[in-house]
């Protein structure tokens, strides 16, 4: 069995009104497209809503250094802001894939 590569994520959990929802979920869209037209390493997002009605967004990314490049540009996304603006008690923590099956 081969090694697999250890992508790197970004994940955000993170409360947004249900009122919103709709609107977050079209803000978050524009900004995963403005992302990858400028950082094309983002090569998957999940977005989860958890049994307590918060939410998981995990970003995978093809290397640490695109993760780490993407988001120190993202305040040159208005997006983000935009996005960011309708959540709550937002949390971010990096980490790796160890295991995919």
């Amino acid at each position: 069995m081969g090694m697999m590569q250890m992508s790197p994520v970004r994940t955000h959990h993170y409360a947004v009104a249900e009122a919103d929802f709709e609107e977050f979920t079209a803000r978050r869209a524009t900004l995963i497209t403005a992302i990858r037209a400028a950082h094309p390493g983002l090569t998957e997002t999940r977005l989860i809503r958890q049994q307590d009605g918060t939410y998981t967004d995990a970003w995978h990314w093809d290397s640490l250094d695109q993760m780490i490049s993407a988001a120190a540009d993202v305040v040159n996304f208005p997006q983000a802001g935009a996005a960011m603006s309708l959540v709550k008690d937002n949390v971010a923590v990096d980490g790796v894939v160890i295991d995919q099956r």
